[in-house]
């Protein structure tokens, strides 16, 4: 895997190789790391869950998909990968609050805390979801709940991590 992934390398110029990201979403699914803590699989464990979805009409999940396989990763994915945002947005004018999954390596933990604690605003929390990486809010949703309705929708950070 590691020899795939130094042959396909993302570079600010060159974008994200598509046999970069093959390599890459399988790796960390398998290792845990990636959308969700315990996914094997993005048919197990989004498509089909989310045509469950009670939210959401048929049109609407199958324009989803249909969006999601048009656009891969992201349709801003190359912007996202030349994007600093801790050069470029240190300060926000509103509440902000950070969900982050401890296992999370979609967004790397640690450079997330790292901007967190650069970025200036008026409130602030960041929250660790020890069993969950890049979804804590349907890996842990009584956390998450607890988090919205605690803090969010009352704007304090009383349940967030201390700093």
């Amino acid at each position: 895997m590691v020899k795939e992934l130094e042959a396909a390398p993302v570079t600010t110029r060159g974008g994200t190789p598509e046999g970069y990201l093959e390599v890459r979403d399988k790796g960390m699914h398998s290792l845990g790391v990636g959308t969700t803590h315990d996914m094997d699989s993005v048919v197990t464990g989004l498509l089909l869950p989310s045509l469950r979805f009670p939210e959401y009409t048929l049109t609407e999940k199958v324009n989803l998909w249909r969006a999601k396989f048009s656009s891969g990763v992201s349709i801003l994915w190359d912007e996202a990968i030349a994007t600093d945002l801790s050069q470029e947005l240190l300060e926000l004018d509103l509440p902000i609050y950070f969900f982050h999954g401890a296992f999370d390596y979609t967004v790397n933990y640690a450079l997330a805390k790292e901007y967190f604690e650069k970025l200036e605003a008026p409130l602030k929390g960041f929250y660790t979801f020890e069993h969950s990486a890049h979804s804590p809010i349907f890996e842990e949703p009584k956390k998450a709940q607890r988090v919205l309705r605690k803090d969010v929708l009352v704007r304090t950070t009383v349940l967030a991590d201390a700093r």
